[in-house]
């Protein structure tokens, strides 16, 4: 775990080396300081001068050095720190753009949102602890032995007796949190689960007056953080008690023995000087301790967030490009061969099952079924947006798994049931299709998905900015922008996954008539629920349960396929 998120350490890893050295000049200068006092503690008792002085120029100088290398190490701590955080969410987005879709049905939205925040946070606070304290003390306590037992080693006893008392109650304390932070990070992914939902759809919860409800669902999500947190919080809150009694003792036995040595070698065995620099040895081997358990309460927390954060950058897509790849995709014809798929490999029922469909280049499919009938799985095969479990899909005559990914990609274009539009202006969401589209070409796409007269309108026009997700426009303007976007792509196919279900009827059919006239030679598949868009089709699929039901024209099915016809008679009669 340690090895992979190192990783993103990088062009600051000479800052993680460099910390560390300043922080042990530090130490080993705090360290010599009370052995300097000692000697001047008992120096004034002689009335020495000279001596006095030398001693309080070197107390000086080590003290300077202190100050200067604990400054640097806080430096290169902050820059190691906080650089290989900005690296680690890097590392986090950039390993999420490569998932496949089977990868990012492991994790919720959520999930991955507090991995990128809350996490990456909780590993800096705690890379600048480890720097700053978790190895400085350990230092700090070799020093300080060695130098206690320099002083007195009989004495020095006292300190090693106790520190392994210490980390026993340390060690208890984080056996029994740990667990706890575990579980309270599956919680905040829910807590945040709740805000994302609440605030994308918030326009419904209040035209159904739902806000209380809302409210309610928040409150408990971020009730049972808050219970786990306190939880935690109470057994981290013996720590401090703790260690400070272990403290107390044990400067009070020392206390206790220096003054006996004292008085009964006359300040042969022990002197006055020797017993402050062995008090303050103590102090600092045992607030030292004090400190590692405060930062181990912080590292608990950080091991979870690490676990969390390790999960998605080991996470390999399920989808990529062969070795060799085809870099060419000769023309838009479709096979499915034999095709079954099933999202969890694990299941015993297909969501797909013994598919055979042939769709030549040029052609016009129409797809329909009732819902659940695996409409969007099947055409979500074609861009490798998952693969096909069993059986081969063919694009321009090859296995799309042959395919350079962006190649493929390229070439298919689809239009989501769900479409998304980003912020920024109309522009900025159509070259997400052509990058390098100029306006002359952005225009001719929206002619042809019908959005450019709406866009006219607008006081902007192309340049009238779009909130998130498409918040300021309807969702049919929506969908004719999205689909102005695929076209702009220029793709061998073009997928319309029940994306004119916002338009009205002459919309939509003006939108095909425009597809038939202007790009002729792109391969057009058509999902919908009104058998309106897609009867002048080539060929119309009906599908029922993961099956291919019928194939044929529109008259043919209206004669011989139930479900068709069903459908059929229904809308007519709705006048749909």
């Amino acid at each position: 775990m340690l090895k992979i998120l190192f990783r993103s350490a990088r062009e600051f890893k000479k800052d993680f080396y460099i910390a560390p050295l300043f922080l042990t000049g530090e130490v080993i200068m705090e360290c010599i300081i009370p052995l300097i006092m000692a000697s001047l503690i008992d120096h004034i008792q002689s009335n020495d001068s000279e001596t006095i002085i030398k001693l309080g120029i070197w107390l000086v100088a080590a003290a300077c050095v202190s100050l200067f290398c604990g400054s640097m190490g806080g430096v290169f701590s902050s820059k190691a720190a906080t650089g290989f955080s900005r690296n680690l969410r890097h590392d986090i987005f950039h390993s999420i753009q490569g998932f496949s879709f089977e990868n990012i049905d492991r994790f919720s939205e959520s999930g991955l949102v507090t991995r990128m925040t809350t996490d990456v946070t909780n590993l800096q606070n705690a890379n600048l602890m480890i720097l700053r304290i978790a190895l400085r003390c350990p230092l700090m306590i070799v020093f300080s032995l060695i130098g206690s037992f320099f002083v007195n080693v009989n004495i020095t006893w006292v300190f090693v007796i106790i520190i392994p008392f210490m980390a026993a109650g340390l060690l208890f304390i984080i056996w029994k949190t740990t667990p706890i932070f575990n579980r309270v990070f599956r919680k905040y992914d829910a807590l945040n689960n709740s805000v994302e939902e609440n605030i994308l759809g918030i326009r419904v919860v209040k035209s159904f007056v739902r806000e209380d409800f809302e409210k309610e669902k928040f409150n408990k999500a971020a009730e049972d953080v808050r219970a786990d947190f306190t939880k935690a919080e109470k057994i981290l809150a013996w720590n401090n008690p703790l260690m400070q009694f272990f403290m107390y003792v044990a400067i009070l036995v020392v206390s206790y023995l220096g003054s006996v040595a004292i008085v009964k070698s006359t300040g042969v065995d022990l002197s006055t000087g020797g017993l402050t620099s062995l008090v303050t040895f103590g102090l600092q081997i045992l607030s030292s301790l004090m400190m590692l358990s405060m930062v181990f309460g912080l590292m608990t927390i950080a091991s979870a967030s690490a676990k969390r954060i390790v999960e998605v950058l080991s996470e390999k897509s399920t989808i990529i490009s062969p070795a060799n790849a085809l870099t060419k995709v000769k023309d838009g014809s479709v096979s499915f061969k034999g095709v079954s798929f099933k999202y969890d490999k694990d299941s015993d029922k297909y969501t797909l099952d013994g598919i055979n469909l042939d769709i030549k280049a040029g052609e016009t499919l129409g797809i329909i079924g009732r819902t659940g009938a695996a409409k969007t799985s099947l055409v979500s095969l074609i861009p490798r947006l998952y693969d096909a479990t069993k059986g081969q899909v063919l694009v321009g005559g090859e296995d799309v798994r042959k395919y350079d990914l962006k190649t493929l990609r390229d070439s298919v274009a689809v239009v989501l049931q769900k479409n998304t539009l980003f912020s920024g202006t109309i522009k900025d969401n159509l070259r997400w299709g052509n990058p390098a589209a100029t306006d002359l070409e952005m225009e001719k796409a929206c002619k042809l998905s019908q959005a450019d007269g709406f866009i006219q309108a607008f006081p902007q026009k192309y340049d009238t900015y779009i909130e998130q997700g498409g918040a300021n426009v309807s969702g049919g303007q929506k969908q004719r922008i999205c689909i102005a976007r695929a076209l702009l792509k220029k793709p061998r196919i073009l997928i319309l996954d029940d994306s004119t279900n916002a338009v009205d009827t002459k919309t939509d059919a003006l939108i095909r008539k425009a597809f038939y006239k202007e790009i002729p030679n792109t391969t057009k598949i058509i999902i919908s629920q009104r058998i309106s868009s897609i009867q002048d089709a080539d060929q119309i699929v009906v599908m029922k349960e993961g099956r291919i039901d019928a194939v044929g024209t529109h008259e043919w099915l209206l004669q011989h396929n139930d479900i068709y016809k069903d459908i059929y008679e229904f809308q007519t009669r709705k006048g749909a």
